[in-house]
């Protein structure tokens, strides 16, 4: 709960326009005094949540490219890579890198973890900033879950501690704790380059999914709510919903193979096999997202649904059962125009 109220009082600070440096005064030292005390207390939040998770560790390279010339948007666009992926548990070590793939992608890799592990990821800047100051930082802030305040992935003006940027002369590394009580999924994206606000519409984000402990979910089988466990979920695909277009990636669970399939992506299922949705809404814009001839369960209550009105920075996961091909769209009247849909093929 401290944690909690910490978060939330750290949100509510000033617009720009309105914040003035702080003069040099009797307050200053007790204004230091009670955001040293902040990070301790938010460190000790973490570590307790970290002892009472014991799961697996992480180490995770990540770099911020450049996507290249005549792809995707060429130099206009940036992206993150998996360079390393191993994951630790007790003495065995386990590397999953082959699962990602070679080269930068939008949405960046998606990391899947469980209830109770540890992430340490390093971020690495491996492209020509050129002449402006406003590309030398880049950055990994991510939602969800734990971490004391050096890996909120700001600048030092917002968090008051330090800039906590990968620069190019200079890596920077992340500690995240999935904590119990964190599962879900949860966008990750650059916070410092370009802008206070980052370059996540510049397509530096990506998804962390975190698995709960129970490994159960619900499902709409026939009209009937069902538990299904999430280990018979076959297949995964995270789509982000920008203002313009889906942006998706497809995980085989089987393998843990990555696809990144790009803007407004074909998803394919096997006939009879489960499968989860992972919707994170991106931009200024409010969607409706529907998949032709399915229900589901909304989650966190017993109804079936057809349709779900997601709003900015709004996620959403479910899952079905494949039966019949089909087509998922953000049914808005802009996103209509903007042929915001995508093909569900089911193959038998």
């Amino acid at each position: 709960m401290i944690c909690k109220i910490i978060h939330s009082a750290r949100l509510k600070r000033p617009p720009l326009a309105s914040r003035k440096a702080l003069p040099e005064c009797s307050s200053a030292p007790q204004i230091r005094f009670v955001y040293t005390l902040i990070a301790l207390v938010l460190m000790l939040c973490t570590q307790a949540a970290f002892a009472a998770g014991g799961g697996k560790t992480h180490v995770i390279e990540l770099w911020a490219e450049k996507i290249p010339a005549g792809v995707e948007g060429g130099n206009d666009l940036f992206a993150y890579r998996m360079a390393g992926h191993i994951i630790q548990e007790g003495a065995t070590e386990t590397n999953v890198t082959s699962r990602y793939a070679a080269e930068p992608t939008i949405p960046g890799p998606t990391i899947v973890i469980d209830e109770g592990d540890e992430v340490m990821l390093t971020l690495k800047h491996v492209f020509d900033p050129g002449n402006s100051a406003s590309f030398e930082q880049v950055s990994v802030h991510v939602h969800g879950v734990h971490y004391d305040i050096h890996s909120d992935g700001t600048l030092e003006y917002i968090n008051l501690v330090a800039d906590e940027s990968a620069t190019p002369t200079m890596s920077y590394t992340y500690h995240w704790i999935a904590a119990p009580g964190t599962a879900g999924t949860w966008a990750y994206h650059d916070h410092n380059m370009i802008t206070l606000n980052g370059a996540e519409d510049r397509g530096l984000y990506g998804a962390l999914i975190v698995n709960n402990k129970t490994s159960t979910m619900a499902l709409n089988k026939a009209g009937n709510l069902k538990t299904v466990s999430i280990s018979s979920i076959k297949k995964e695909y995270v789509l982000f919903i920008g203002d313009d277009a889906f942006w998706g990636t497809e995980i085989d669970n089987q393998t843990g193979q990555q696809t990144s399939l790009w803007e407004n992506p074909t998803l394919s299922a096997q006939q009879g096999s489960n499968v989860r949705f992972h919707l994170i809404s991106l931009g200024s814009n409010t969607h409706n997202f529907k998949l032709s001839n399915y229900g589901w369960i909304d989650p966190g209550t017993n109804l079936i649904i057809t349709e779900k009105v997601i709003g900015p920075l709004e996620k959403h996961v479910f899952a079905v059962q494949a039966g019949q091909s089909s087509q998922y769209k953000d049914d808005t009247f802009s996103s209509n125009s903007l042929g915001m849909k995508g093909n569900f093929n089911v193959i038998p």
